[in-house]
């Protein structure tokens, strides 16, 4: 049974499990509003291959999932105080160019989360890295 989650309600929650699991539903979705609300309004992104922060992230998120890239993460470690949490997951992304040719990029994705004053996890960091990719067609 797979669990429904709420687009317009997104909720991080202490576990780092539930936390990759919303952050797959929401990347998956294709809708980068969706992702992006899950970050600080000053969280620095490298997602799209350079640091970003506020409008330009968004713009860069929304860009990117425009296109439909599948992510799939699994946590490797995690680490929280009260209100920090560094969490480091395994990825597999795969990227289909203008071409249509897709790529599959496996890497090592840090994010450091911080609770806000309201008691909401938010993504702070989001830092990924690719250490190999995959032409799949």
């Amino acid at each position: 049974m797979t669990a429904q989650i709420d687009f317009a309600n997104l909720e991080l929650t202490d576990d780092p499990e539930v936390q990759n699991a919303v952050f797959l539903a929401a990347f998956n979705s294709g809708d980068g509003h969706v992702f992006d609300s899950l970050y600080l309004p000053d969280a620095i992104s490298n997602l799209t291959g350079t640091p970003r922060t506020g409008a330009d992230r968004t713009r860069g998120i929304v860009e990117m999932l425009a296109a439909k890239p599948k992510l799939d993460s699994v946590v490797k470690y995690a680490h929280s105080t009260a209100d920090t949490s560094l969490i480091v997951v395994e990825f597999k992304l795969q990227l289909t160019d203008e071409n249509g040719k897709t790529t599959q990029h496996n890497g090592i994705c840090t994010d450091v989360l911080v609770r806000t004053a309201e008691g909401k996890w938010m993504m702070s960091i989001d830092r990924p890295v690719v250490l190999e990719s995959i032409p799949l067609d």
